[in-house]
């Protein structure tokens, strides 16, 4: 009789921890979000884990290359994006929660050097002389204009300002903001163009010069829950994301709060 209690005992004990795992598991979330938000998303997720929710998986791209993998079957339960586009393309395709779509955040494009460098500052308009900027040999350092979000504002920035032709031959494309912003740390490139919060983020560049509002469309970040998601999960997550703790958070980086 003992054996048999006992053996009941250790049955009872597995499939109470079982069904206390499935239950965790229930709760985690995998986040797919824009490379620029790495930092302060890093920060807001651990705070969600941290207040009694799920583990939150997250996964840093561009945004085009995220949807992407969605559309391929990628099994994200949320969708942060830095343009509308993307966000667009997958609504297009009916692979998100329907009313689940909200704008978050807003950003701004800047010029950045190395915090070597000799530039001080410049005035972006149609007077710049951007190739004199670069010198003789440097590349501009910016998120491939054919696919990546930031690239794509600064290609249109540039043509409303007049300044393309000057540097259309001279692009390092990179694959997202944050391979663009390292070729800059390092100093492979004498300028860059990256969102204004991701130059927060490091000391080995500096800012020097804003693009103007009206050059480009407005930069905003929507977030929604993937179509295959947890959705009252996901749902959660994205509501937890407006909260004053983590606008605070998104702020300290540099985001214009939605």
């Amino acid at each position: 009789m003992a054996r048999i209690l006992k053996t009941l005992g250790i049955a009872l004990g597995v499939f109470l921890c079982f069904g206390i795992s499935q239950a965790k598991a229930a709760t985690d979330i995998t986040v797919f979000a824009a490379a620029s938000t790495t930092n302060a998303l890093t920060e807001i997720a651990k705070i969600y884990e941290a207040g009694g929710n799920g583990k939150v998986a997250l996964a840093f791209a561009s945004s085009s290359t995220l949807a992407k993998q969605i559309e391929n079957g990628a099994p994200a339960d949320v969708f942060l994006s830095a343009n509308a586009e993307w966000m667009d393309y997958l609504e297009g395709k009916k692979m998100l929660e329907a009313g689940s779509r909200s704008e978050l955040l807003g950003n701004r494009i800047v010029f950045i050097v190395p915090a070597s460098s000799s530039t001080q500052s410049i005035t972006v308009s149609p007077q710049l002389d951007l190739a004199a900027t670069l010198g003789k040999d440097g590349l501009l350092s910016v998120g491939d204009p054919v696919h990546v979000p930031v690239g794509k504002y600064a290609k249109t920035a540039l043509e409303r300002l007049k300044l393309w032709q000057q540097v259309a031959n001279r692009i390092a494309p990179a694959k997202d903001v944050r391979a663009g912003l390292a070729l800059v740390e390092r100093a492979e490139s004498p300028l860059g163009i990256v969102y204004a919060s991701d130059a927060v983020i490091t000391d080995k560049v500096r800012v020097v010069g804003k693009f103007p509002t009206d050059s480009h469309p407005n930069i905003d970040y929507p977030v929604a829950a993937v179509k295959t998601s947890k959705s009252s999960v996901a749902l959660h997550f994205i509501k937890f994301l407006s909260t004053p703790q983590a606008k605070e958070i998104w702020a300290k980086y540099g985001f214009e709060v939605k």
